[in-house]
């Protein structure tokens, strides 16, 4: 959308929605953006301003580092305290990728702005959101500015400031600002995404397509890893194997759509009972491994208790008016006790859980000595 342009010739400009428009009070917000707009017009025909921001944002591939320069930098510019970046997840979701300044309630008004600019393509001034009719339910008490992030023709993120003094007058950002503004972001923007296309990619490389977990690649790297570490520092480390019992038949009853759907159930449920610190990941079929770094064998017991439980517990396929119910074998080894080596534990593991399994399923055992 195009903002109208002004009377008497003045440039086009991007405010509030507000009915009446009172003058600026001195030294609010509002006047002092006036005055800035023309130093900012001044340092931004400057070679320089571009080729800083261009040498500082592709110097990584890192989204976070990309971030923290733009809401470290963006302050020298224009006269707000509060500033973030956001961007959104796969489902739609918006993501605070970095901040300075943003206490707990002003978040969902970040999120807010930051959406309103990433769903529009547009910039975003207001004065005072609450007189602001773009946001939906209620709005806080601040002044607010938003700048799209944008790469190959689509937004990948968004520039958000905010001002807790709110002005009792529209906030005015020049058509010759905004566009040049917006050129001295471009190399942001493009940086965001290169490596928000990165990180996705190596997400990729060792995600499970289906359950979104870790692959069994990544999971041997990381036990790999943690051995290493178990062995420097003399921690324990245990391993889970688990099988999903009676799997089989639900792709036989039901078809192989809904047994995938099982799997991505059986995955959440699994991933529930895990720690952050933990690496959960499908090792093949219907077999899942849990890595818990610096657990003993008393808490992996804990740990595969909790798992055969709720996975027993669990209705699966609801969402198909369907009461599909399963077991889970749990196979437990720990290192040093029964194992030496990345190779031993896994083994070791791997026959605790047959052993589950040929004595009647559903059921935890521990790798002996």
């Amino acid at each position: 959308m195009t903002p109208p342009a002004a009377s008497r010739g003045r440039e086009p400009r991007v405010g509030t929605r507000a009915d009446a428009e009172p003058s600026p009070v001195p030294g609010d917000l509002a006047a002092r953006l006036h005055d800035w707009q023309r130093m900012i017009r001044r340092r931004l025909a400057t070679r320089s301003a571009l080729a800083h921001v261009l040498l500082a944002t592709h110097a990584t591939l890192d989204p976070q580092r990309v971030a923290d320069f733009l809401v470290s930098w963006a302050p020298d510019w224009w006269p707000l305290s509060i500033w973030a970046v956001v961007t959104s997840d796969v489902d739609g979701q918006v993501l605070v990728l970095s901040e300075r300044g943003v206490s707990d309630d002003l978040a969902g008004t970040v999120q807010a702005v930051g959406g309103w600019v990433m769903h529009s393509g547009e910039a975003f001034a207001s004065g005072d959101l609450r007189r602001d009719s773009r946001l939906p339910g209620p709005a806080a008490a601040v002044a607010a500015l938003g700048f799209a992030l944008a790469a190959r023709d689509q937004v990948v993120g968004a520039l958000v400031a905010l001002e807790r003094q709110p002005t009792s007058s529209d906030l005015v950002l020049s058509a010759r600002v905004r566009n040049a503004w917006g050129e001295l972001l471009a190399p942001g923007g493009l940086a965001l995404d290169n490596a928000l296309r990165m990180e996705k990619a190596e997400a990729l490389s060792v995600t499970d397509d289906l359950t979104r977990l870790y692959n069994s690649r990544f999971m041997n790297l990381s036990l790999r890893r943690e051995t290493k570490r178990a062995v420097r520092t003399g921690n324990p480390l245990s391993l889970l194997f688990i099988d999903m019992d009676g799997f089989k038949a639900v792709n036989d009853t039901y078809g192989h759509l809904s047994g995938s759907r099982a799997l991505v159930e059986a995955a959440a449920v699994i991933r529930g009972c895990a720690r952050e610190t933990d690496v959960v990941a499908r090792f093949g079929g219907d077999e899942f491994a849990v890595i818990l770094p610096e657990t003993g064998r008393d808490g992996a017991i804990m740990v595969a208790e909790r798992v055969r439980e709720r996975i027993a517990a669990h209705s699966f396929l609801t969402a198909d008016q369907l009461d599909v119910r399963l077991t889970a074998s749990v196979g437990v080894a720990t290192l040093p006790d029964v194992a030496a080596s990345v190779e031993e534990l896994v083994q070791a593991a791997d026959r605790a859980m047959y052993r589950v399994k040929v004595s009647g399923k559903n059921g935890i055992h521990l790798a002996a000595e």
